[in-house]
């Protein structure tokens, strides 16, 4: 008996499964997004500069250029994703303890920068070199875009509970300004560590504490209030 030859559907079916088996393999080789951060990282602060391309990179690394794009679409993009992962990484460490929950906003934005401190401290070398491409507080670098959405996104949300809480002051116009002010906030405190030569930061940990204690000074109901409330006492007067 003669055996028939394979049916066109047959030939797709052992097309896809050796496609199937070809992405195994590639899985296989410890190829993922972590890895190729790392070896991102040691090339940046080894050679001091981005390598000269995805090509070479995936060469000295032992990876195709089609695993590397499964992952990044280019060099920056590997940037803001670490810089992204810090603040994802420290808000999922804070929201796994029950007891945060129960903290105030004042307490959570504190605990949070010296945990994103804490953080920052195991990867100090990579973001010291980061940072000094940063030449003002008003323009935000290609790294630190991702970093700055998901930031603001959660310190919107802290701030809205502080607002329904009455910690803090709900001010038209100026209070939808919050996030920003925090974000630049934010921005200080860490050019500010990354100068800090104290044992263990110390002076980072009082510099947060007290910039955090000003700024809920002014968003909160007080000093902020009264000033307003006295500009528009004498504003009022000054017609009569």
């Amino acid at each position: 008996m003669i055996a028939s030859s394979p049916t066109f559907f047959q030939i797709l079916c052992s097309k896809a499964m050796e496609a199937t088996k070809k992405s195994k393999s590639r899985k296989s080789t410890g190829v993922n997004s972590e890895a190729i951060q790392k070896s991102y990282r040691e090339y940046l602060l080894t050679e001091g500069k981005q390598p000269a391309s995805v090509f070479k990179f995936c060469k000295d690394n032992g990876m195709t250029e089609s695993e590397f794009y499964e992952h990044f679409a280019s060099f920056s993009a590997i940037e803001k994703s670490i810089w992204q992962s810090y603040v994802i990484n420290t808000k999922h460490r804070l929201e796994s303890d029950e007891a945060f929950v129960q903290f105030t906003s004042r307490e959570k934005i504190l605990t949070f920068y010296f945990s994103l401190a804490e953080l920052l401290k195991a990867d100090r070398s990579f973001v010291l070199h980061q940072l000094k491409s940063i030449k003002t507080s008003t323009a935000t670098p290609i790294f630190l875009k991702s970093f700055k959405s998901s930031f603001e996104e959660w310190i919107s949300g802290v701030l809205n509970e502080g607002k329904g809480t009455g910690e803090i002051a709900k001010r038209p116009f100026l209070d939808e300004r919050y996030s920003t002010l925090f974000w630049m906030h934010l921005i200080f405190i860490l050019k500010f560590w990354s100068h800090d030569e104290s044992l263990n930061f110390e002076k980072t940990d009082a510099a947060i504490e007290k910039s955090v204690a000003l700024a809920f000074d002014l968003i909160g109901k007080g000093i902020l209030d009264n000033a307003i409330d006295f500009g528009k006492f004498l504003y009022q007067n000054s017609k009569n």
